[in-house]
């Protein structure tokens, strides 16, 4: 695998872009940065897209970075600094399931990719957007992959490729036994 040094996942909520995130981090000794701890301050309150904007070109100062999260809005800022580009293009049951396990799992409180004072939630809005992100945001952002002609750009479809995908950057293997990967570089 190519050396990867600004890399942006990309994908549907539940999607596993922040565990992907600190996975890869961890493996390519890389900072992450988590849009989510970004945007959302305590209580859910969101930042301007200008400070945004300002936060994330202040993080793609660096010379190796990760950034998970959509932010549609300001998705080609990232894309112009990054070389990778990951896609986790999930089964949207999938996604559902884990916004749901989430949602359990942290309830009363915040989760290790969200900012302090913003304990997790599950809404009926946030629902029907992982219900319809794939025809709502999933051709979007093909379609902006596929014009982005300087990125290496990779496409994970189940938690098995990206299981798969970590083994072979060096990353410890997950417990789940993935076996299968499809990757487009």
């Amino acid at each position: 695998m190519p050396d990867m040094q600004r890399i942006i996942i990309v994908g549907s909520g539940g999607a596993g872009k922040s565990t992907l995130a600190r996975q890869l981090g961890e493996c390519l000794e890389i900072p992450v940065t988590h849009l989510d701890t970004v945007f959302w301050q305590p209580n859910w309150q969101p930042i301007t897209r200008e400070e945004l904007i300002a936060a994330q070109q202040h993080i793609m100062t660096h010379p190796r970075w990760i950034i998970d999260g959509n932010y549609s809005a300001t998705l080609d800022i990232r894309l112009q600094a990054a070389d990778t580009v990951i896609f986790l293009d999930m089964p949207r049951w999938l996604c559902l399931w884990r916004i749901g396990w989430r949602r359990l799992q942290y309830h009363g409180r915040s989760r290790p990719d969200m900012r302090a004072g913003c304990n997790e939630q599950l809404s009926w809005e946030f629902v029907r957007f992982v219900w319809d992100y794939p025809q709502s945001r999933r051709p979007a952002i093909l379609a902006r992959l596929a014009t982005a002609h300087h990125l290496r750009r990779i496409i994970l479809r189940s938690p098995a490729e990206v299981a798969r995908f970590l083994t072979e950057l060096g990353a410890p293997r997950p417990a789940d036994g993935a076996d299968k990967m499809r990757y487009n570089a």
